[in-house]
């Protein structure tokens, strides 16, 4: 027994001594060729509409005018962009304005961040994502069950869909798929519009509805893309053979910090459990929903979305300490009590991923 506690207080004291010269070497200078470590940070990103009583865009708002909390605890604005134009790098700026000018991060501080793969956040240095936020990714998502083939229905969704996707500016880019009980991916993310309405044209009818399913595909590509993105969704009836629930959509959604804009038609809203799924999963994640009565309605519907993309307000922040592993809610309000009659629309939560680290070796300088 004296040997066995003497074997274990010598295994005791050799682990806390490698461990003190591995905090040791953290607060030395590294030399090239040695070991930097690798923290995830991740990035909560939010797309936010704010409009005035009449629903028209407030536009020109500063990250300042915004206050947002995590479960009631205020964040910094790390990063923010107003529609279309280049995004604000809002926390170096700060950090910048406050560091002595003598001030320089050594290679020891060089804490690089990984991809995350979901939780609605994204990694890395700041300035690489904003370079990159510019412009949606926006997956469409078409209805092609036996739904769709009543009153020449189908034809008329064709042509809106590709008359919403010529208008889109420059920076976004486009993915199609199409669904009934099975899920096709007709074009892949492209700025390529005429690819993208080829896939359009060539949609052909299907059965049964898997809507649920197909969005639950098409948030999990999504997903693999970092920047800005919106699902858009044409749907002209209720799901009638899907595997997953509305709610595991709703909360993948969120999670993923992706707005879902709904276009359907009264044929969805004769049902009313559709409809209020529709209405809330669009609400939750900050998106819209349409009920269209005609072929023009829908076109105005493809408008209204295509102009709201351009009004997003999109920012991002850090996430401060909270214990909290579970779903976080979010709040976003405007601090100026002028603003206290504008509506704001985003998403309402977010489900965090877990942190990890990593220890990698720094290549030698030649």
């Amino acid at each position: 027994m004296a040997r066995r506690f003497a074997f274990t207080c010598m295994a005791a004291l050799i682990f806390f001594s490698c461990f003190a010269v591995w905090l040791t070497a953290q607060d030395r200078p590294q030399e090239p060729g040695g070991n930097v470590i690798r923290v995830v940070v991740s990035m909560v990103q939010l797309n936010v509409a704010v409009t005035d009583e009449k629903g028209n865009y407030v536009t020109t708002l500063r990250p300042s005018d915004f206050e947002v909390q995590e479960d009631g605890i205020p964040q910094k604005v790390a990063t923010f962009e107003e529609g279309n134009e280049a995004p604000q790098n809002v926390l170096s700026a700060a950090q910048e304005s406050t560091m002595p000018a003598d001030s320089v991060p050594g290679p020891a501080a060089d804490h690089r961040r990984d991809d995350a793969p979901r939780g609605g956040t994204q990694s890395g240095s700041l300035e690489g994502i904003a370079s990159s936020l510019s412009g949606s990714n926006v997956f469409i998502l078409f209805d092609t069950s036996n739904y769709m083939f009543r009153g020449r229905g189908f034809v008329f969704a064709q042509d809106s869909i590709a008359e919403f996707v010529r208008s889109l500016d420059h920076p976004y880019q486009v993915a199609f798929y199409s669904y009934s009980r099975n899920f096709f991916r007709a074009a892949s993310l492209t700025s390529d519009r005429s690819e993208v309405i080829r896939g359009v044209r060539e949609t052909v009818n299907g059965d049964d509805s898997a809507l649920y399913n197909a969005l639950l595909l098409t948030l999990k590509d999504a997903a693999q893309y970092t920047g800005r993105k919106v699902v858009v969704v044409f749907s002209n009836g209720p799901d009638n053979s899907s595997m997953v629930s509305p709610e595991d959509v709703d909360e993948l959604a969120q999670s993923e910090g992706v707005p879902i804009y709904i276009i359907s038609t009264r044929e969805a809203k004769l049902n009313a459990s559709s409809a209020a799924v529709f209405a809330r999963m669009t609400a939750s994640t900050g998106g819209e929903a349409y009920f269209a009565k005609s072929w023009k309605d829908q076109r105005d519907a493809f408008t209204s979305i295509r102009d709201d993309l351009a009004h997003l307000y999109f920012m991002s922040y850090y996430p401060q300490p909270n214990p909290n592993r579970g779903w976080r809610a979010i709040s976003v309000k405007l601090v100026n009590p002028k603003f206290k009659k504008y509506r704001i629309r985003t998403r309402s939560g977010y489900r965090p991923i877990p942190a990890r680290a990593s220890l990698d070796a720094v290549p030698p300088q030649e």
